[in-house]
């Protein structure tokens, strides 16, 4: 029989890791739950892509078990504020000039495009979708980029990019395989949160072209930031507000409608249909995810 309790973020948990655990809880009880999730990834030698401890998600690997009753983690010595609350405020740093910015795409010339995460700008960033994007702005999770575009000293668009979701059957039908052959590169799939060209802009052409911008660099910018690139990138759109033009006109392919269900809905709720988008950055893409 087998001793597997539960797969969690891609990690098999065997009995014996219970065991461990155990050990490890009753011979350090002056350490905290970070404390001991470091000791874990140590010995794990569980590491992000850019080498770091996964002590995080360790420590919600152990909170599980403890919940489970598998383990007894000691009492938390701080209670943090909300983050989910704290995390979804966002300042106004500063005034955003609105007149209409009209024209062709050269009289914008040169655009930056600037990586604002952890940088001059990520204020500003979160402001503008916070005011401007119909989804507003959530602090991501898990590994991200955000792109802030400016034509000399103005703001022109934002985009956000992040973790790809873990279950996506439209994708497993694109790339040809259940999600379980390439579940363990995930990474290598970057999902576009956010795209908003601001609305006093009104520029043809610009929206593909800061797609077909970002494809070019996108992967040298992950793996500077993660030690790791990605190979495929993906994006919804909403059908009852967006056309997919843009994806189109860069060359991006639609793979799918989604059936309306959501993922957290209720029994009979419906949520608005989108399309999903792919990108692949490679015409071995589909070798690099199923690689073991």
């Amino acid at each position: 029989m087998s001793d597997i309790l539960l797969s969690f973020r891609g990690r098999v948990i065997r009995a014996a890791d219970v065991a461990f655990l155990r050990q490890l809880i009753t011979d350090h009880p002056q350490l905290s739950r970070r404390a001991l999730s470091v000791r874990v990834c140590q010995a794990w030698n569980w590491t992000q892509p850019n080498g770091q401890w996964r002590d995080q998600v360790c420590r919600s690997l152990m909170l599980r078990l403890h919940r489970q009753g598998h383990i007894e983690l000691p009492a938390p010595k701080k209670r943090p504020l909300n983050n989910a609350i704290r995390h979804r405020r966002v300042r106004t740093v500063m005034g955003v000039d609105s007149t209409p910015l009209e024209g062709s795409l050269r009289s914008l010339a040169p655009l930056e495009i600037r990586l604002v995460r952890r940088a001059e700008g990520e204020d500003l960033f979160a402001q503008l979708l916070r005011d401007h994007h119909y989804l507003g702005y959530t602090r991501p999770v898990g590994e991200h980029l955000k792109y802030l575009v400016l034509a000399g000293e103005r703001p022109v668009a934002c985009l956000g990019w992040g973790s790809a979701p873990l279950k996506l059957d439209l994708r497993d039908r694109f790339v040809g395989a259940p999600k379980a052959s390439y579940r363990h590169h995930l990474p290598l799939i970057a999902y576009n949160t956010r795209y908003l060209i601001l609305p006093w802009v009104r520029v043809p052409h610009l929206a593909s072209h800061l797609l077909a911008r970002i494809a070019r660099r996108i992967a040298t910018d992950w793996r500077d930031r993660y030690g790791h690139p990605v190979v495929l990138l993906e994006s919804f759109v909403d059908t009852e507000r967006f056309a997919g033009t843009c994806y189109r006109a860069a060359h991006w392919q639609c793979v799918g409608r989604s059936s309306g269900l959501g993922t957290k809905s209720k029994p009979g709720a419906r949520t608005s249909i989108k399309e999903l988008w792919v990108y692949p950055l490679g015409r071995n893409f589909r070798a690099q995810l199923l690689a073991p």
